[in-house]
C-alpha cells in the first residue's frame, strides 16, 4: 500500500502541476476562490484525485504498519520521480536534478536505516503533550519556510518545503487518529486531529499548487517530498515511540542521512519560469 501511494503520489504531483500552470494564479487572500479556480481545469482535478486515492492508500499503511516503515517505503518512491517526469511527462531533467534527486533518495534510505524493528505492530500509542508539541513545531516551521522563503530567490522550492511539512504534520495526525479505528464513528471523526488534518491538508494543497505554478516541477516536487518524508518519519521515534539504534554507527548513519538531504537540497536549483502550458 505504501509503495502504491509513492507512485500514484508522483504521476498526481505532475498532472497537478501541468493543471496549476494553466490555471489563474494562487491568491494568498483568496484561498478558497483560488482553489476553486484551481479545479476548473480537468487535468489538475484529475491529479487531485490520483493523489486522493493515494492518501487512502496512505492511511491504510499507517493503520496497519509503524510510520516510520511507511514513510520510508513512500520515501523510496522519490527515486521514480526522475524516470515519471522525463519518460511519462517529457519534462528536461537536467543532470543536476538527477544528482539531487538520487541524494535525497540515498539520504532517506539511510534515514530509513536507522529504523528498527518491523510491520508487527501499528505503533499508534502516543502522549497528548508530546504529539501537540510535534505538530505545533511542524506547522510553525511550514509557515516560516513560506513567509522567509517567498522574500527569496527560491520561492518556489520554499514552498514546496512548506507544503510537504504541512502534509507532514497532516500525516503524523493521521497515524495518531488511527488509533481510534475500529472505534465508534464518532471518535473516529470528532476530533481535533480530525480538524488539523483538514485545515493541514487544505493549505499544503494550496501552498504546492502556488509552489507549482511559480516553480519548475522536478525540484518543487522533490522538495515537498522530501520535507514531507523526513519530518514524518522522525515522528515516528519521537512521537510513536517507534526503536531506533543506539549504537554509533546507526547515530554516524542518521547524521549521514541529514547531510545527504541537505546536500540534495543544496544542489536543488532556483526556481525558473513556469513550464510552459
Amino acid at each position: 500500500m505504501a509503495f502504491v501511494t509513492a507512485l500514484m503520489s508522483v504521476i498526481g504531483f505532475f498532472l497537478k502541476y501541468r493543471g496549476a500552470v494553466a490555471a489563474p494564479a494562487v491568491e494568498w487572500r483568496r484561498p478558497v476562490a483560488s482553489t476553486i479556480a484551481l479545479f476548473r481545469s480537468p487535468v489538475y482535478t484529475i491529479g487531485c484525485v490520483v493523489a486522493t486515492t493515494s492518501w487512502g492508500f496512505h492511511v491504510a499503511a499507517l493503520a496497519l504498519a509503524p510510520i516510520s516503515l511507511v514513510q520510508s517505503v513512500i520515501a523510496g518512491g522519490l527515486v521514480l520521480l526522475t524516470v515519471v517526469a522525463d519518460r511519462l511527462f517529457a519534462h528536461e531533467v537536467t543532470r543536476r536534478e538527477w544528482v539531487g534527486v538520487a541524494l535525497a533518495a540515498l539520504g532517506l534510505a539511510f534515514l530509513a536505516a536507522t529504523i528498527e524493528g518491523s510491520a508487527e505492530g501499528a505503533h499508534s500509542d502516543y502522549e497528548a503533550l508530546t504529539l501537540t508539541i510535534f505538530l505545533a513545531a511542524v506547522v510553525a516551521l511550514a509557515i516560516g519556510v513560506a513567509f522567509f522563503g517567498w522574500r527569496s530567490g527560491h520561492a518556489g522550492v520554499a514552498l514546496g518545503a512548506s507544503a510537504g511539512l504541512f502534509w507532514a504534520a497532516s500525516d503524523t495526525a493521521i497515524k495518531a487518529q488511527t488509533g481510534t479505528f475500529g472505534e465508534s464513528l464518532t471518535t473516529v471523526f470528532v476530533s481535533p486531529l480530525v480538524l488539523l488534518i483538514i485545515v493541514a491538508s487544505f493549505v499544503g494543497l494550496t501552498v504546492s499548487a502556488k509552489s507549482l505554478q511559480i516553480g519548475k516541477a522536478v525540484p518543487v516536487i522533490a522538495m515537498t517530498t522530501v520535507a514531507a518524508n523526513a519530518l514524518t518519519i522522525l515522528s515516528g521515534p519521537i512521537v510513536f515511540g517507534d526503536p531506533i539504534p543506539a549504537d554509533a554507527a546507526g547515530f554516524i548513519a542518521r547524521i549521514l542521512a541529514f547531510m545527504l538531504v541537505i546536500a540534495a537540497a543544496a544542489l536543488t536549483p532556483a526556481p525558473v519560469r513556469a513550464a510552459e502550458a
